[in-house]
């Protein structure tokens, strides 16, 4: 089986135009080989051969279309590719090594040394140690604003600001931003919008019909539902994305055929996963709101989330992950963590598998405590990824740390 090494993601099926979210998340993307197999194959190679030096001299020049090397171009990762880009709606999709290469790859591809970022302040810890640690001293500057308040973001943008970027909802306070609002400001200053996706995949939210122009996925989470593996992913228009494949074969921050085949039979049950995770949180989250051990609960479900509105209007449902304020900071915190005997202790989410932890001393302790309080992430604040359990036994374990803060 051959293709267009420049990884291009062109449709194969005539119909895949007309096809529903939940059909594309199943059929689209797969060319069959000759063995006609039904599941998507698996090419564990490393390299493709050529049947003689003249077709080989024409595929290294990009006159034959066909892969060389799986650094570059892979059949299985092609499959992915083109299946999260058709649910994306959009052109092309360059799969990457982890969510972070995909940020990485993004910002390398687009930017230089003297060109800045707008950012939500509202960021997973990692995104924030790049941009700050590695980006920055390259000579590429950040800027960072409240996720919510538009006009902060347009007040930040310089003639240097080249890419706005936001995680929406975020993690792990469940904030939003109007997305259409957003990239609106963003082309008016001729700069680029990329939305980090993974939390509600395009089953629940398409950026780019909102007017984004890249969207950033980490795999690893729902794309993957069973946290199985490490992968990312970005998708946009062919124009922005062949710089990002350049980089990818370039530098070599390349998926594994075997990861991405993971996360193509993944995809088959998103948007089944997607639905059934968000009506177990919003249940969830409305039994957190109500006890008394609770301070708050962050979830754009609920109606008292202060975006709830923009939430339903831009989002086809809310989310697996939701964030409680507990009475008794981080004693407190920890103390209904460490009761916990069904729940998984751990900084990932996006599994079947329901995951507790707590943000400030895990996936935001690499942050300062300014930049914590900034970002909202409190000593008392938990963050938990509703898996797939049956609710009822969620609920049951975590009212034994939290009944007993209020004895």
């Amino acid at each position: 089986m051959q293709d267009d090494d420049s990884g291009k993601q062109a449709g194969n099926h005539p119909d895949e135009s007309q096809w529903a979210i939940d059909t594309l998340a199943i059929r689209a993307g797969q060319m069959r080989t000759h063995e006609q197999e039904h599941s998507e194959p698996i090419f564990p190679t490393s390299s493709f051969v050529y049947g003689s030096a003249a077709e080989a001299a024409r595929k290294f020049a990009g006159d034959e279309p066909g892969n060389i090397y799986s650094r570059f171009t892979n059949p299985t990762v092609r499959t992915f590719e083109r299946r999260l880009a058709a649910l994306e709606g959009g052109e092309r999709c360059v799969a990457t090594s982890s969510g972070m290469a995909a940020i990485l790859s993004t910002a390398l591809a687009l930017l230089q040394a003297g060109d800045e970022i707008v950012a939500s302040r509202s960021l997973f810890g990692s995104t924030v140690s790049l941009f700050d640690k590695y980006l920055g001293k390259f000579g590429i500057k950040t800027r960072y604003v409240e996720l919510s308040d538009l006009s902060a973001w347009e007040a930040a943008i310089t003639p240097a600001t080249r890419l706005l970027f936001a995680e929406t909802p975020s993690n792990p306070l469940s904030e939003v931003v109007d997305i259409q609002a957003l990239a609106e400001i963003a082309h008016r200053h001729d700069a680029w919008l990329a939305i980090d996706n993974c939390f509600l995949t395009p089953a629940l939210q398409r950026p780019l019909e909102l007017g984004a122009d890249l969207v950033i996925h980490s795999a690893t989470k729902y794309l993957d539902g069973q946290g199985r593996a490490i992968g990312g992913a970005v998708v946009g228009a062919d124009v922005l994305l062949e710089e990002v494949f350049g980089v990818v074969r370039t530098c070599g921050p390349c998926l594994s055929p075997f990861n991405a085949w993971i996360f193509s039979k993944g995809l088959e049950t998103l948007g089944l996963r997607m639905k059934a995770h968000s009506a177990a949180a919003l249940e969830l989250a409305q039994w957190l709101e109500a006890h008394p051990a609770v301070e708050r609960v962050h979830y754009s479900g609920l109606e008292s989330h202060a975006q709830h509105a923009l939430a339903r209007r831009q989002q086809r449902a809310f989310g697996a992950v939701l964030g409680l304020e507990v009475k008794g900071g981080r004693e407190a915190a920890w103390s209904v963590i460490d009761a916990t005997r069904l729940l998984s202790i751990t900084g990932n989410l996006g599994d079947a598998k329901t995951t507790i932890t707590h943000p400030a001393t895990t996936t935001h302790g690499r942050l300062s405590d300014d930049q914590k309080a900034i970002a909202g992430i409190s000593d008392n604040l938990i963050r938990i990824a509703v898996g797939l359990e049956d609710l009822e036994d969620i609920k049951t374990d975590l009212a034994r740390g939290l009944d007993a803060l209020t004895v």
